[in-house]
């Protein structure tokens, strides 16, 4: 099955996207390399709780 969870920059906290995620096959925490608008650059997006 497959659930939504909020991704988070990791500089500055902002929750900028959302995305699907297996939580069958994956138990540790998705982490995405994805533009930030509030730091004005690419910077590492992890799932918050």
């Amino acid at each position: 099955m497959r659930k939504k969870v909020t991704l988070a920059c990791t500089s500055c906290g902002s929750r900028n996207y959302t995305t699907m995620k297996s939580d069958t096959t994956t138990n540790d925490r998705l982490e995405i390399n994805k533009f930030c608008k509030v730091c004005n650059s690419h910077t590492n997006h992890r799932e918050t709780k």
